[in-house]
């Protein structure tokens, strides 16, 4: 049996199914299970050739994404899905609804229902299917290949070359024993403020964290999730409606509120500042920063030298290192501070380097997560 991560591709267009096979061979880890037309062919393929993640159009004859995704949970099929279509440039409602679903997270065409130029987001999705899908692999008790064993199964060609995303940005167990935390400078408070950061795998974690939050958290919280433009409106409406507490997108002047929580704009960053007497939201287009715009080190940084030892920052799964950083400033400012675990992150990206930086006092399972943060926030009032 294949130890690389097989991946159903379901899209009614023929040349799109062999441009997105012919990037799925190409990546290291991934095989391509079987191809469908559409949501019709992809269920009675599913039983046959059990993939581990599947990569799913919206716009489809006969059954589309939407309807794939309902009959999908209706049978209880719980392999993951990551959204590929150009329907996401045309209605953020329909790709948060895929979401609501139970797909696992997007990326968009980038020039139609076909685009000859897919590869251009070739390194993305390949990374979103090796992350949801080795998550599954894992969960039902397979194999999963170290980043090392990639080369050693494939030929390092220019073609075959591995993506910078499959080696070192997730992957791999923490340090046993992370570097000494940094002095703090004065002992932690009363939690005035949460703050949140969170990329891969978001989606589905703080549908589960807001989900589970207490009705009468009084704190603010503010979240910085990695999605572009367009999207981050449609999915504060969808938390909002699941969550006990008030949901929305941060816009520039909102004054920071007990008991609201409030979701960064895609392609803004979102600091937080005091002016006369209250904390206001202002949103930049300044330069991006840890690869990030929103960057969750700058919420971080920002919400330390505002709120200084109120804070409970909590990081969450992701690849690369946004936020490791600046989780570091909150803790010395004298804020708590927690990280998602490694077994229930889609990603062990950011939480990891937080953790392995000595910058996460305690780590903490995502089912546990709610529970967590509203006992932080309680205790410490």
């Amino acid at each position: 049996m294949s130890d690389e991560i097989s991946v159903l591709v379901v899209d009614d267009s023929a040349l799109m199914r062999n441009l997105i096979g012919k990037m799925i061979e190409a990546t290291p880890g991934l095989v391509v299970a079987e191809k469908a037309m559409n949501g019709l062919f992809a269920l009675q393929k599913i039983a046959r050739v059990h993939p581990d993640v599947i990569c799913l159009d919206l716009e489809m004859p006969e059954m589309n994404g939407i309807e794939f995704l309902r009959e999908r949970k209706k049978q209880g099929i719980d392999i993951p899905v990551v959204i590929l279509s150009s329907i996401a440039e045309k209605g953020a409602a329909i790709t948060m609804e895929a979401l609501s679903l139970g797909a696992s997270d997007f990326v968009q065409k980038p020039s139609g229902s076909i685009s000859e130029d897919i590869h251009t987001v070739k390194d993305q999705l390949t990374a979103l299917l090796i992350a949801y899908g080795g998550q599954y692999r894992r969960s039902k008790g397979k194999r999963v290949l170290a980043p090392e064993e990639y080369t050693k199964k494939n030929e390092v060609t220019e073609e075959k070359k591995p993506v910078a995303v499959t080696f070192g940005l997730f992957g791999g167990p923490a340090k046993t024993d992370p570097s000494a935390p940094p002095a703090q400078i004065r002992k932690p408070g009363a939690i005035d403020v949460i703050v949140i950061g969170i990329s891969t795998g978001g989606p589905d974690a703080l549908r589960i964290v807001f989900a589970d939050l207490e009705p009468d958290l009084k704190q603010p919280i503010l979240v910085v999730q990695h999605m572009p433009a367009g999207f981050t409106n449609e999915f504060a409406k969808s938390l909002d409606r699941i969550s006990p507490i008030s949901v929305k997108e941060a816009e520039e002047g909102d004054i920071v509120t007990s008991g609201q929580a409030y979701i960064a704009q895609g392609n803004k960053h979102m600091e937080v500042g005091r002016k006369d007497g209250q904390v206001q939201i202002h949103l930049s287009d300044a330069p991006l920063v840890s690869g990030h715009r929103p960057s969750v080190d700058v919420l971080f940084a920002s919400v330390a030298m505002t709120y200084n030892n109120h804070v409970l920052g909590v990081i969450m799964t992701g690849m690369g290192r946004d936020g490791a950083q600046q989780l570091g400033t909150i803790y010395k400012e004298g804020g708590i501070t927690l990280g998602q675990d490694e077994k229930s992150a889609v990603v062990y990206g950011m939480p990891r380097v937080a953790w392995e930086l000595g910058h996460v006092m305690e780590q903490v399972p995502l089912h546990d997560m709610a529970r967590r943060i509203c006992e932080v926030a309680k205790t410490t009032r």
